[in-house]
């Protein structure tokens, strides 16, 4: 497991599995404390590099993933490798698209789609998943 991602540390979702992610803003400053061993960047721009692995998913801000296929893809190797690593998922401001990302690995770790956005909003921040389009995703996703 991935003990240096604390529960109840800001920004760190723990799914019903027990796995952990930490959902953050790139606009605000890297939080103290360990960095991830892989990152999920969900951004309209390419990321600027990191020192630990990421991927990224053309994801422009408000909106859904260019490519819906991709973007489960990406979330389910997240999703894999948060039972071993420390991952972390990020856009700019942490909340619409950060928090879509997080409701839908909610959906994949077990949590009915339609409770997803909520169990994000209790677990993470009650600004979780901003738009209409991103609670159809969710509510869609499988």
């Amino acid at each position: 497991m991935n003990a240096a991602w604390e529960p109840g540390a800001a920004g760190v979702l723990r799914l019903p599995s027990g796995r952990m992610v930490r959902g953050r803003g790139l606009g605000f400053p890297l939080p103290e404390g360990p960095v991830p061993g892989f990152a999920l960047y969900l951004l309209g721009h390419q990321p600027p590099p990191v020192a630990w692995e990421a991927r990224w998913v053309r994801w422009p801000d408000f909106r859904l993933p260019s490519d819906p296929a991709a973007a489960r893809e990406a979330l389910c190797e997240a999703l894999a490798r948060a039972g071993a690593e420390r991952v972390e998922v990020a856009c700019l401001g942490g909340r619409g698209r950060t928090g879509t990302a997080l409701a839908c690995l909610a959906v994949l770790d077990g949590v009915p789609s339609g409770e997803a956005v909520a169990y994000v909003r209790e677990h993470y921040s009650p600004h979780a998943v901003e738009t209409p389009p991103q609670h159809r995703f969710v509510a869609r996703f499988r």
